[in-house]
């Protein structure tokens, strides 16, 4: 990374108070330490710990360079994990006080730059959290490993683009048949020979939902994914549309959750 302006005094003590809630004084300790950032503040808040370090570093770099780095150790997504939820509501908040500075700190937990906000409101804005957009509504995590980057930058058309490709490419994880759309529905959940099969297919019961699962899948690929295809992304209608998708979606996701794969001998019991 070439060399960062450094951060306005009201910005590094806005970081600092900010990551001290992020991480016990322990793991700051062996952050500070990996990085090589000498802590003799000789204070015991954590906040006040970074602030002296941020203060003193940038002060004799003349940049805000190692601020940074200390930033990726200390929320590398690596540190997360079973947490998305968590590292993105962090990721929204960190990226709310870096507006300013022109920066984004990504999913993938590298800084990209990015135009400045000039107005508090504006950086609220841009970096207001997907639990914030659809507030009331259950997104799987499944539909976030596709779209989370587009969602973070309000792309709400290619977000629900990518989302529709994530369920297919699920589908393809799940049952190794290697096509798409109508294709890769009609054979993965085929009712006379299915490769995954949402119930025990014992009864017409579960034989008709299993083949009203398999009809809102071919729906959303037909009603979502193709004319996203192709459309002219100006006359998409924006963050409502994308709500009402995504909740569809997510549905999917979590009926896929209760899928199992039927092995080549049960087939013809299934059926």
């Amino acid at each position: 990374m070439t060399a960062m302006p450094p951060f306005p005094e009201a910005q590094i003590e806005s970081l600092a108070r900010f990551l001290g809630e992020c991480a016990t004084g322990t793991e700051i300790s062996r952050v500070l330490a990996d990085r090589r950032l000498a802590d003799k503040s000789g204070e015991s808040t954590k906040w006040r710990r970074l602030h002296w370090v941020f203060t003193t570093v940038q002060h004799s770099d003349h940049a805000a360079n190692r601020i940074l780095d200390f930033i990726q150790g200390l929320l590398s997504p690596a540190r997360f994990v079973g947490r998305h939820d968590e590292f993105e509501r962090i990721r929204a908040d960190l990226n709310a006080r870096l507006a300013f500075a022109g920066l984004d700190f990504g999913a993938d937990g590298q800084f990209r730059p990015r135009a400045a906000a000039r107005t508090l409101d504006e950086a609220e804005a841009r970096v207001r959290t997907i639990q914030a957009k659809f507030r009331g509504r259950r997104i799987h995590a499944e539909v976030l490993k596709y779209c989370s980057t587009e969602l973070m930058q309000d792309n709400y058309f290619h977000a629900v683009f990518e989302a529709t490709k994530g369920l297919a490419q699920r589908i393809r994880e799940m049952s190794g048949v290697q096509a798409d759309g109508a294709a890769l529905v009609d054979h993965v959940f085929s009712v006379d020979r299915p490769v995954l099969a949402l119930n025990t297919l014992q009864t017409d019961t579960d034989r008709s939902e299993h083949k009203g699962f398999a009809a809102l899948l071919k729906g959303c690929f037909a009603a979502v994914r193709n004319p996203l295809a192709h459309e002219p992304k100006i006359l998409w209608e924006g963050e409502d549309d994308a709500a009402d998708y995504l909740s569809l979606v997510s549905l999917l996701h979590r009926k896929l959750d209760d899928c199992v794969r039927i092995q080549p001998d049960q087939t013809e019991r299934a059926g």
